[in-house]
């Protein structure tokens, strides 16, 4: 060995060490955040991000001459603070249907679970919008909390990837419905922590979460196929003994009653989706309506937010069979899948395509994945990016657009 060799062995080297060399004392004590910082950080990553959301939702609404605080019990949101307020049967007649059309059973479209919670924090003495938004707020959070978990126990997963997963879905496109009175975030906390606990084989707290899921949103029935299927694996397999049995049992609890008691109250057995095909133009069609309408889009372009749902529709389809390649756990998928077809396989109205997709989570997972992999500038950066463009098109989507999202 020359002695050129020599010392460029001996620069190697010294380069090298401090790679290897454990960090010391003080220098663990710079980098690792409080406990505390670390027990709200999923808590102040989605609150953060929805203030994102909210700031151009009220840059919007200043630019269209409407206000945010309109904006944000618009729609739905109707219907949920009037059936919180009054129950079903005291719904205001001024409220219809999409053609127009009022009966005594047009309200019972909207399931219970949301506006029954808002009314009784209303009914302890607080303000009825205040009520809801502070449902839909603190719903927000417990979701965050379930996603930095999911993240944590996926495949190649970590806390990092935990926390983008949580500004992934807090900024997502129309993710401005989880600072809406809307049920969206009731139902994706329930959905989110019935996943975590399928994946940690929790199945009573996994049939518990998806039958109170089954009380909010029709998207439990996504939900009860992903813990049925997985309790059914784990029944083969012989694990667990017999409490796969009762969580999948319990699963369909909540959305078999709610639609039982439409049933009874329209006397049609087929009630609530009667309802909606009367009232919405909505049911299932295998995805005709939405292949045509994509097509008309496409081929006019003349809007803004029509474009933008068909690409994020096949944005939403490619980035399902990236996960499917990524091998991202199978009941995820399925529920995920499960969510598109209900979404995506009905007719009814377009506009609110990509606000039933919300929650679809395994989505964002190759993306979290991803992003947790890289330099910290490169993943702050894309999610920033990520984060204004859904923030805006949330805010466009309920302020300049003319029609429900």
């Amino acid at each position: 060995m020359s002695a050129t060799d020599v010392t460029s062995t001996a620069v190697e080297a010294d380069v090298d060490e401090p790679d290897t060399a454990e960090p010391g004392p003080r220098w663990r004590e710079r980098v690792n955040p409080p406990r505390l910082l670390r027990l709200l950080a999923p808590a102040l990553v989605f609150l953060g991000v929805r203030e994102v959301g909210l700031l151009a939702l009220s840059w919007m609404a200043g630019r269209n001459g409407s206000s945010a605080s309109d904006a944000l019990r618009s729609w739905d949101g109707q219907w949920f603070l009037s059936i919180a307020a009054n129950g079903y049967e005291g719904v205001p007649k001024n409220l219809v249907d999409a053609f127009g059309r009022r009966s005594a059973e047009t309200p019972l479209a909207f399931f219970p679970g949301y506006p029954t919670l808002v009314g009784w924090v209303h009914d302890l003495g607080f303000r009825l919008v205040p009520s809801a938004l502070a449902v839909t707020i603190a719903f927000g959070v417990v979701c965050a909390y379930g996603l930095t978990r999911l993240g944590t126990i996926i495949r190649g997963g970590s806390r990092r990837v935990g926390l983008v997963l949580v500004a992934l879905f807090a900024g997502s496109p129309l993710s401005i419905v989880l600072s809406m009175a809307y049920s969206e975030a009731m139902f994706c906390a329930f959905a989110i922590w019935a996943l975590v606990f399928v994946l940690q084989r929790q199945w009573l707290e996994a049939g518990l979460a998806c039958a109170v899921a089954g009380l909010v949103r029709p998207t439990a029935a996504a939900l009860i196929l992903a813990v049925g299927l997985a309790a059914l694996v784990a029944v083969v397999r012989r694990q667990d003994g017999w409490r796969p049995w009762v969580g999948a049992a319990i699963a369909p609890f909540g959305l078999v009653l709610y639609l039982a008691w439409v049933g009874v109250r329209t006397g049609e057995w087929n009630g609530w989706f009667a309802l909606q095909e009367r009232g919405w133009d909505s049911g299932f069609d295998g995805g005709a309506a939405t292949v045509k309408f994509s097509l008309d889009v496409l081929a006019d372009g003349r809007s803004v937010l029509e474009v933008a749902t068909v690409g994020l529709i096949v944005g939403a389809l490619a980035l399902l069979a990236i996960g499917v390649r990524r091998r991202v756990e199978w009941p995820l998928l399925v529920y995920t899948a499960g969510v598109l077809v209900m979404d995506l396989c009905s007719n009814g109205l377009m506009n609110s395509k990509v606000r039933l997709m919300v929650p679809a989570i395994a989505l964002l997972i190759p993306i979290a994945l991803a992003l947790a992999k890289r330099r910290p500038s490169t993943a702050v950066a894309v999610t920033a990016a990520f984060v204004v463009t859904g923030s805006w098109f949330g805010a466009y989507a309920v302020t300049a657009w003319g029609y429900a999202i």
